[in-house]
């Protein structure tokens, strides 16, 4: 059963996707050459506990990380550590927070330095097909509308969309229905209703969809290890007008003594 959000529960989710939101942000302006991601995590770890939240991914189902941290072809559930950033590096920064009950859940791929071409493009390409996926977030629309909205992006660029890994609904648990594919024929699945409450989250290849899990049992890589960009919103439906609860006020950040 999908979960409805009454307007109480939307105001609580409003504020626990700003925390994330912030959260995402702030990591995002301190991706840099030569950071490790175990600092990039305890820093996220520290901004977490000063908005007063807690992390919903540390320890679920036995996660080691505040945040997740995934590099180049590491398409998503990267464990923070000693690996450092390198220049053309792609970073995905996967925050989810806990705050008065409700989760916020957001994701953005970073770049590191000067990419090539086809690297730039690709998370060019995946932000666009989160843009896409996101404008079919409305009332009366079905869930595969979403999705096929997502895989058209990055097909049409010539890219591949992750299969085993998927969008999901969100709200009191990090993983509600309805799970929210990036591929697929529109016009399927559950209609969409105000209150409901989604992460749409597409995760594309610059090769084959096709992935693997590494011996941590957490990390996903390509098969093919070629690099993988992610981007994620939670996203409310409010009649034809979809709510991106995951959006934060723009500022600057001086990071310069934070590693």
């Amino acid at each position: 059963m999908i979960p409805i959000k009454n307007s109480a529960e939307l105001q609580k989710m409003r504020v626990s996707g700003r925390i994330a939101a912030r959260v995402r942000d702030r990591l995002a302006e301190s991706v840099r050459i030569g950071v490790t991601t175990d600092e990039l995590d305890r820093y996220a770890a520290e901004l977490i506990r000063t908005e007063g939240a807690e992390s919903a991914f540390l320890g679920y189902r036995g996660y080691p990380g505040h945040i997740c941290l995934s590099v180049n072809d590491e398409v998503v559930h990267g464990i923070p550590g000693k690996r450092r950033i390198d220049a053309g590096d792609i970073v995905s920064i996967d925050v989810g927070v806990r705050f008065d009950g409700f989760i916020g859940d957001t994701a953005i791929t970073v770049m590191a330095g000067v990419c090539e071409i086809e690297v730039a493009r690709l998370v060019a390409t995946a932000e666009l097909a989160l843009k896409s996926g996101i404008a079919q977030v409305k009332a009366g629309q079905r869930v595969s509308d979403i999705s096929h909205a997502i895989e058209n992006v990055a097909v049409h660029a010539g890219f591949s969309v992750v299969r085993d890994f998927v969008g999901h609904g969100v709200g009191r648990d990090l993983h509600e229905e309805p799970q929210v594919p990036n591929f697929g024929k529109p016009g399927c699945g559950a209609y969409l209703k105000d209150g409901m409450t989604i992460a749409v989250e597409p995760m594309v290849n610059l090769g084959c969809g096709d992935v693997e899990v590494m011996d941590d049992g957490w990390t996903v890589l390509t098969a093919d290890r070629k690099p993988s960009a992610h981007f994620e919103h939670t996203v409310a439906v409010m009649g034809d007008a979809p709510e991106i609860l995951t959006l934060a006020e723009t500022f600057m950040v001086d990071r310069a003594d934070k590693f």
